[in-house]
């Protein structure tokens, strides 16, 4: 699977590489959602609800916390490991997190989830509350 090319069908990503040219990052409303590191290339770091986190670690030897970020909010996800399907799952969950929990104000949120929902793009992945 194209992780680079899927994440740039999401509505307003920037993608971007502010530390070198062996790290791209992946931005919404300038809140990272995923990382590529190229000497890393079966993986890619998304932010996760923390609790989604630890099931999907128990769940998957292939998800585990993500290298250099907060253990607790990123998992680091084995492309060449996992599911094409559970790949795509993820990084839309990373993406709408970052939406709901790190993008102000409000109504460029609502409006973001508003274009994302135009273009069929949607969190299968939020846990019941």
């Amino acid at each position: 699977m194209d992780c680079r090319e899927y994440i740039l069908t999401f509505p307003m990503v920037e993608e971007c590489q502010p530390f070198d040219e062996d790290i791209v990052v992946y931005k919404i409303c300038s809140r990272w959602f995923a990382t590529i590191i190229f000497s890393r290339p079966d993986t890619i770091a998304v932010k996760c609800n923390p609790d989604r986190a630890i099931l999907l670690r128990d769940e998957y030897s292939a998800i585990t916390p993500a290298w250099h970020f907060n253990k607790r909010h990123w998992n680091d996800l084995n492309v060449r490991m996992l599911p094409d399907d559970v790949v795509r799952r993820e990084l839309r969950h990373s993406y709408f997190t970052v939406i709901r929990k790190n993008v102000a104000p409000k109504s460029l949120r609502e409006e973001i989830l508003l274009i994302a929902s135009g273009n069929g793009l949607y969190d299968d992945a939020i846990l019941p509350e």
